[in-house]
């Protein structure tokens, strides 16, 4: 049986922390979900890891129902959140209702991720008012990156507007905030503000818990690496040496062999 948002709220409740990471597709969806993350995030970043775009901005809600489907078809446990593409709820709250409902009903997603702070606080009270459960996304908002001037850190002018942000967040109803590069001390105090968990990317170690793009973690994705990211295994790597053997071997006739023949 999958968690839902009360078993998230009582991780915060009892101090645990609340690991997460990305996923895109079923076979990462399923080893996700068997290591035990309580939490999966469908991100719009699949628009770079895995489109091979820019940016997130181009990734479209047929793009998400996609990844989305096949994350949760991978998955038996975890708690899939999944990113409202860019454009699919800025434009008002019924497009945002209808878009929402959509990556709940059709993606099989238990619940959907917007960003932006009190602009968007509206949309996000709508969307809850309807019974799917939202995740706040302040500090860095990728689909806000031509108007934000790139990937920067957040905090250091903008003390007041954050915590004024997670905190119209948290009134419009959401269960949880993802807070993207902003400073640490920020971070942290605008955790002690909410009474709901924080989930940090390049936030420091304050918040509640923790969300990395799983490309990161494992060393697949073919880009800068960031600060803010710890990477635990050279896949990339692995994965060549491996395919380059098969390809050696191929050419050569060594495979296969009479032990992979009938």
């Amino acid at each position: 049986m999958r968690l839902g948002i009360n078993h998230i709220f009582e991780m915060y409740q009892k101090g645990e922390k609340i690991s997460a990471i990305t996923a895109y597709d079923y076979s990462f969806g399923s080893i996700v979900d068997s290591v035990g993350f309580p939490i999966i995030l469908v991100g719009d970043s699949l628009g770079q890891v895995c489109l091979g775009y820019d940016s997130t901005v181009p990734v479209t809600m047929s793009d998400m129902l996609m990844h989305v489907k096949s994350v949760v078809r991978g998955s038996k446990k975890s708690f899939i959140v999944a990113d409202m593409p860019f454009m699919s709820y800025q434009p008002d709250p019924s497009t945002a209702i209808v878009n929402a409902g959509r990556l709940i009903q059709e993606g099989g997603a238990q619940s959907v991720k917007l960003e932006g702070g009190t602009k968007i606080a509206h949309i996000v009270s709508r969307i809850v008012e309807c019974g799917i459960p939202v995740m706040g996304h302040i500090g860095l908002t990728p689909q806000s990156v031509n108007q934000l001037g790139g990937y920067q850190v957040q905090g250091k002018d903008k003390k007041e507007k954050l915590i004024e942000d997670a905190k119209a967040i948290e009134n419009a109803g959401a269960y949880s905030i993802v807070l993207e590069l902003i400073e640490s001390d920020l971070a942290k105090e605008i955790t002690q503000e909410i009474s709901i968990p924080t989930i940090g990317i390049g936030s420091g170690p304050y918040c509640s818990g923790q969300i990395q793009v799983i490309h990161d973690v494992l060393g697949l994705y073919d880009g800068k690496t960031y600060k803010h990211t710890r990477q635990y295994l050279d896949l990339k790597q692995s994965v060549f040496e491996a395919l380059k053997r098969y390809f050696d071997d191929s050419n050569s006739g060594d495979f296969p062999s009479s032990k992979e023949s009938f």
